[in-house]
């Protein structure tokens, strides 16, 4: 029994490209929403309103900042 490798010719060469590829990468779009809001609310509360924004097919915080919205009515350029 022999204990020699077969020879598979070495590693892969790396695409020349490859630099030119990573460096061209565009950078992740900033994000709209930037600030956290924390609010405290009852369980009962928050399942009610989950299923209401499941019921309109949103999310909770769409449905949250849609009605903020239209309570207050600040547009993002107004905001301070």
């Amino acid at each position: 029994m022999s204990r020699e490798r077969p020879t598979t010719g070495g590693f892969a060469a790396r695409p020349s490209a490859a630099d030119r590829w990573v460096k061209s990468a565009a950078p992740p779009p900033a994000k709209p929403y930037s600030a956290r809001l924390t609010v405290d609310i009852t369980p009962a509360l928050r399942a009610r309103i989950k299923i209401i924004a499941i019921e309109r097919g949103l999310t909770l915080s769409d449905m949250v900042r849609d009605l903020l919205e239209a309570t207050y009515g600040l547009a993002e350029s107004t905001a301070p």
